[in-house]
């Protein structure tokens, strides 16, 4: 076995003014209780609240404080994420790992805001994946990510094995985004360690899901603060075995005789997509999408007409000619 301890810490997060300090009071009550903890991760935009204006240069007062309470504490520590804006104007929501020693050795920007309703900030396209000496590795997915799985697939691919991933859902979509965090587990053999926020931050019911699927710990709607000590010898094993001596999926993708087009956006594999009209707020009473054709229906339509022209070939039958008119 190779137990490594992980807490989440689910708070209330406040939109108008800045959590730091009640970040750090509630990692000081965390550690004086389980001493043994060797990572914590906060929810995501957990420092300064959802709201923009409130964006932080990437290296700022608060991050400077969070390094030196790793370092106090020994502890791997993700503050959640802060809206971050580059020395070009553009805002990102940006996660950063900081290490027992108190250096910051990683930086994650969002790679899916939530649009339309996250529009103007900007998307992420580096991947964050680090390794716990003695211990194995992580990825960083912030939120919305985790709906697209090719951010996984490519965390995974490069041997994460414990998937952080800050939250901030206050929407009635967060049953969805709880299945989606057990699917992930299973789909790439990986631990998820789920942290939402309450209040501005969220609706809380952080999770933690096994390899396997099976839900470690699931917050109700209060603060909560969970160690949970998983195991990366049981990643290892079912990687290779498979969950319960079962699918073993990351080799089968691996060994894989299909290639995917949709992911060659010069192939026209998406073109459907192409049809959903433009990724914009909706509006009251919007009616968009309601009177757009079934592609079912064209495709069994078109089946259906080739085999009345096979059924009338094999009778022999031929069309007639065409006249001049006609």
């Amino acid at each position: 076995m190779t137990p490594f301890a992980i807490a989440g810490i689910q708070m209330h997060v406040a939109a108008l003014h800045d959590n730091v300090e009640a970040m750090r009071h509630r990692l000081d009550i965390l550690m004086a209780r389980f001493p043994w903890v060797q990572m914590v991760v906060f929810s995501e935009l957990a420092p300064y609240g959802p709201l923009p204006r409130f964006a932080q240069p990437l290296l700022n007062d608060a991050l400077h404080q969070f390094c030196e309470d790793a370092r106090r504490h020994k502890v791997w520590l993700i503050p959640g994420s802060m809206f971050e804006r580059s020395p070009d104007g553009r805002v990102y929501n940006t996660a950063s790992v900081i290490a027992p020693d108190g250096s910051v050795v990683a930086h994650y920007r969002k790679m899916f805001p939530f649009r339309p309703y996250e529009d103007g900030i900007a998307a992420g396209t580096e991947f964050c994946v680090f390794d716990v000496p003695g211990a194995g590795r992580f990825g960083l997915s912030i939120c919305y990510d985790i709906w697209f799985p090719e951010t996984t697939r490519q965390l995974t691919a490069q041997g994460v094995e414990v998937l952080l991933h800050p939250v901030l859902t206050g929407t009635s979509d967060r049953d969805a985004e709880l299945a989606i965090a057990r699917a992930t587990a299973a789909q790439f053999q990986c631990y998820v360690f789920d942290v939402n926020g309450l209040g501005a931050g969220g609706v809380g019911r952080s999770c933690v899901v096994s390899p396997s699927a099976h839900v470690l710990h699931q917050s109700a709607g209060q603060e909560d603060m969970f160690p949970i000590e998983v195991d990366f010898e049981l990643v290892r094993r079912q990687r290779e075995t498979g969950m319960m001596g079962l699918g073993q999926v990351l080799k089968s993708f691996r060994d894989r005789d299909a290639e995917f087009p949709v992911y060659d956006r010069a192939s026209g594999a998406d073109a459907y997509l192409h049809t959903l009209g433009p990724l914009k707020m909706p509006e009251q009473g919007a009616r968009a999408g309601m009177a757009a054709p079934d592609p079912r229906s064209a495709i069994e339509s078109a089946a259906q007409d080739a085999r009345i022209r096979d059924a009338r070939f094999e009778a022999g039958y031929a069309p007639p000619e065409k006249t001049a008119s006609g």
